[in-house]
């Protein structure tokens, strides 16, 4: 859809970071993961596919063991998945390591505690404190949502010979990603949404990113074959 300059490539690399605390996800790995997923959409190669686990717990975790498996780099990957990839290893190490997650994690308990129980802001409950889990959890709890869901549930704007559907035509709680059968046909559309009625609420921040020349969009859309790997949208 778009690229980066090596300084904003780094940038978001600390964001993705920030916003994703303990639950951080190597834009590297991921990169890699999601272009396996276009590439063998709902067959038994993808490594997230609702179709081919028991159910969303299994699925989840078989996505999280090849994507360890491609962040530790102990399996050989195709190079059409690794080429051009974003690349940083001492901050994933860092990002990725076990004293950030802890870190991160008690982060989010204080900031608990101090808005229930000691300033007792309004609209705050103690039950909130059962959220701490999604929390600390919120990359795969995405991920999960994305995957399961938008191969599942909701409606297909066209036949990408794979499952993918579209949840949602105004996708407030995913950003947009729950276009999936709109994304699978057109990886390479930063505008999710395909129909008049559709809004991806990110799309207008990616046109701001492009004005500010954070981003450089590419010239074109080009259409998802099957079994060819293109890039899609930046975590």
């Amino acid at each position: 859809m778009y690229t980066m300059s090596p300084f904003w490539e780094r940038a978001f690399y600390v964001f993705t970071w920030i916003f994703q605390g303990s639950s951080y996800l190597s834009p590297r790995a991921y990169a890699i993961l999601h272009r396996m997923h276009h590439a063998y959409s709902d067959t038994p190669k993808d490594p997230h596919s609702p179709h081919h686990t028991k159910n969303v717990f299994t699925m989840m975790w078989h996505t999280k063991e090849i994507f360890n498996e491609i962040y530790e780099q102990t399996t050989k990957v195709e190079e059409r998945f690794v080429r051009d990839v974003p690349d940083w290893p001492a901050f994933d190490r860092f990002a990725g390591s076990r004293w950030s997650r802890i870190s991160w994690g008690v982060l989010y308990v204080v900031f608990y505690v101090l808005c229930i129980s000691v300033f007792e802001l309004p609209g705050t409950h103690w039950a909130m404190y059962a959220l701490l889990p999604v929390h600390f959890l919120i990359g795969p709890v995405h991920g999960a949502i994305v995957n399961w869901s938008g191969h599942k549930y909701g409606y297909s704007n066209f036949d990408n010979n794979d499952k993918s559907r579209n949840s949602l035509v105004v996708d407030f709680l995913m950003l947009g990603e729950l276009f999936q059968n709109n994304h699978h046909k057109l990886p390479n559309r930063a505008n999710f949404g395909v129909k008049w009625y559709e809004v991806d609420p990110i799309f207008p921040a990616v046109k701001v990113l492009s004005f500010l020349k954070v981003i450089r969009m590419r010239p074109k859309t080009v259409p998802m074959k099957q079994n060819r790997v293109s890039e899609a949208k930046a975590a």
